[in-house]
């Protein structure tokens, strides 16, 4: 029998992966921001995601939609724990818009500062604190069986969330590097270059760091790869693909570096499924009352009609993405209406 709410599940996992690839490099973008040594190069920055950045976030739109009609008790749950945290969250988002659109306003050197600034905080805390909410989410959070969150806000911040935060940072800012090396040439190219083998290297670091902390404290993380070893080759393979991200730019591959960033954080993000499956909210207080994909799903009636939702409008999505892409390729031109 075709299992709806798995299916959905799945849904939300993919747009979680379309999610942290495509707005992951705009995020890494906003990162490396204050990088850019003249204003040119900032503009150049800025428009390199200019087309696309906005659209980039439909895929949260979709996930937060997602879970509201497809698993209602994870979402209620996920927005009343997580309050504060996702109000922060959306005020970076709505200060990295602002200023994407408000920088080139004003020729003032003291007005573009200000917004160039705002971008860049707005992406690097924003990145944070996803990476906090995703901590929060693996380590679990004190919930009742009501779903009623019995902590405070300070509890957010433990040092595993603050890792994970961390790392998502410098993932971010290494994929947002292989994708200005796509869209870039000259001189800004060539110290892209150099910024995106930094990041690298200090994601690999983070990324070693977090994966031992999570063997040594957090051992239900690896429950699965204990009953099925394969599952362990994901993260063997995620390793891989950070590697040739590095090999592919030294021998001048850019696309192929992207892709292979991409795949990482593909990669990455089942490795955290395989860790948590099949719940989606853990509680601290009592394994009953975690939040289960089986135990917090729609009705099946409201899945099906969620299904066909899903055939008809993401294939759309999906199109108008590749259509846009396509339009925009190649490296940035700057012309009187560019950021």
């Amino acid at each position: 029998m075709f299992d709806l709410a798995l299916f959905w599940y799945g849904i939300i996992g993919v747009s979680l992966v379309a999610y942290a690839i495509l707005d992951g490099f705009d995020l890494g973008v906003g990162c490396l921001h204050l990088l850019g040594k003249t204003d040119l190069d900032r503009r150049i920055f800025l428009n390199a995601i200019g087309p696309v950045w906005d659209g980039n976030e439909v895929w949260l739109i979709i996930i937060f939609g997602g879970l509201f009609a497809g698993f209602p008790a994870v979402y209620a749950t996920l927005c009343s724990v997580f309050y504060s945290l996702i109000m922060a969250m959306i005020a970076g988002i709505i200060f990295r818009a602002v200023s994407i659109e408000f920088r080139s306003k004003r020729e003032s050197k003291k007005w573009r500062s200000f917004w160039d600034i705002a971008f860049s905080v707005s992406s690097v805390f924003m990145s944070f604190i996803m990476g906090v909410i995703v901590g929060n989410v693996v380590e679990g959070v004190p919930i009742d069986a009501l779903g009623v969150y019995n902590s405070t806000f300070l509890d957010f911040f433990t040092p595993y969330p603050i890792l994970v935060g961390i790392t998502s940072i410098f993932l971010f800012s290494m994929h947002g590097a292989v994708f200005l090396l796509m869209k870039t040439e000259g001189e800004l190219h060539r110290d892209l270059r150099k910024y995106v083998m930094v990041c690298i290297a200090l994601f690999m670091i983070c990324y070693v760091g977090l994966t031992l902390y999570t063997i040594a404290y957090r051992p239900f993380m690896t429950q699965m790869i204990v009953r099925y070893p394969a599952v362990g080759l994901i993260g063997v393979f995620a390793f891989l693909a950070i590697l040739n991200i590095g090999r592919c730019i030294k021998k001048g591959y850019d696309g192929w570096a992207f892709i292979s960033s991409s795949i990482s954080i593909l990669l990455l993000i089942a490795l955290f499924a395989s860790g948590t499956y099949p719940v989606m909210i853990r509680s601290t207080l009592d394994a009953s009352y975690s939040l289960t994909y089986q135990s917090s799903s729609a009705s099946p009636v409201t899945l099906k009609i969620l299904m066909i939702v899903v055939i008809i409008g993401i294939p759309l999505v999906l199109a108008y993405g590749a259509w846009i892409y396509r339009i925009f390729r190649g490296k940035v031109v700057l012309d009187e209406g560019s950021y």
